[in-house]
């Protein structure tokens, strides 16, 4: 794409809403061309671009203020620093996988203990959320206090 374009058309070429441009805007990750006095604000090439860069950075996981960081360095010539970023990015997926597995882990007990049936009176889940023992000596609703 050459031509500037409306913001309309720029979330139709960039497959966002238009509210996605509007909002990315307000987070200071897109600049809002100019309004002529009479005309609509075009966008250059480039935006388009730029809203790709940050879809596909939300995709790996990065949050709007991390990819703030990442369009700081789009000149490509801070490899090192982008490096850095993406190792600890990483490294938070990867604390979240094992976070998510005992998550799996526990309900999947839990569901077991309630598919038994040997419980005909209290629902082992319930009583387990009501102030029962998750995987941990403490009780949940401490975690929270």
């Amino acid at each position: 794409m050459r031509e500037e374009m409306t913001i309309g058309r720029l979330a139709d070429f960039a497959g966002v809403n238009l509210e996605t441009i509007r909002f990315y805007q307000r987070q200071g990750l897109l600049d809002e061309p100019r309004k002529p006095l009479k005309g609509y604000r075009r966008y250059p090439p480039s935006a388009a671009s730029r809203v790709g860069f940050i879809k596909r950075a939300q995709e790996l996981g990065f949050t709007l203020a991390e990819v703030k960081n990442l369009l700081r360095l789009e000149d490509g010539q801070n490899c090192r620093e982008t490096h850095d970023l993406a190792k600890q990015k990483l490294s938070v997926i990867e604390t979240r996988i094992v976070d998510l597995n005992r998550m799996r882990r526990l309900l999947k007990g839990l569901i077991a203990e309630c598919e038994k049936g040997k419980r005909p009176r209290s629902c082992p889940i319930i009583a387990t959320l009501s102030g029962g023992k998750v995987g941990s000596k403490e009780k949940p609703a401490s975690r929270f206090h």
